[in-house]
């Protein structure tokens, strides 16, 4: 893990069982928001394809999916309750357990939003509107995801905030989708409703890179000590 432990002298007898125990429950949950975030990645890419696809099937699997994710953040979250209950970690473990504990909220949220954008799937009856450039919006977002999670892998601090950094192009992008839909809907008044839906989706997939942002000044914290805002 590269994170540096409170300076001290050397450990004997409990006092060194109970650092091997911390550093081996710490290992453990950071995995657990590892695995959660690689699920949420799925679930973006999946809940884009079933938009795009209109494919009711894929989005009923993303919306079931959800419950999977909910799941995993209870169980990071319980064990760091535990951890924190049982082992008396230090200052700077504590900022670690804390840090991952939000982490796995912000994960939990991103989970939300995927199926939020595929229970649009079967409320949109005609085509997509901006359909390409709302695949290239949640596969910026799923890139993202995937990014922040490697930075969280190595606490890399630089790679965080360049992950941080390209939350303009997702911002970017949703507006590009919104004048595209709202061109589409002034044209066509009977494209009012799934112009609607996509707008909302987009949204979601908005929201997404400002968690992901979130994620990221986590990381800097955890790798400085800094708290800062990098939206």
């Amino acid at each position: 893990m590269a994170y540096e432990k409170e300076a001290g002298g050397p450990m004997t007898g409990e006092a060194l069982r109970s650092r091997v125990t911390l550093d081996r429950e710490e290992r453990e949950i950071k995995d657990g928001v590892l695995r959660m975030g690689s699920l949420v990645e799925s679930q973006i890419r999946r809940s884009i394809e079933a938009l795009v696809r209109s494919d009711g099937r894929l989005a009923d699997e993303v919306i079931a999916g959800d419950a999977a994710v909910n799941e995993a953040q209870r169980v990071v979250s319980e064990a760091i309750v535990t951890t924190i209950a049982t082992q008396s970690p230090v200052a700077r473990d504590l900022r670690f357990l804390l840090a991952l504990d939000h982490v796995g909220s912000e994960l939990e949220r991103i989970g939300d939003h995927a199926s939020g954008i595929a229970k649009q799937v079967g409320r949109i009856e005609g085509p997509l509107p901006a359909s390409a450039e709302l695949a290239r919006m949640g596969e910026l977002a799923a890139d993202q995801v995937r990014a922040v999670i490697g930075a969280l892998i190595d606490m890399d601090e630089a790679t965080a905030r360049a992950v941080a950094a390209r939350d303009d192009e997702i911002d970017h992008a949703y507006r590009r989708v919104y004048s595209e839909v709202v061109a589409s809907m002034q044209a066509d008044p009977a494209a009012v409703d799934r112009g609607t839906r996509a707008i909302l989706a987009a949204h979601w997939v908005e929201r997404i890179g400002d968690r992901v942002t979130n994620v990221s000044e986590d990381i800097v914290y955890l790798a400085s000590g800094s708290v800062e805002d990098l939206n």
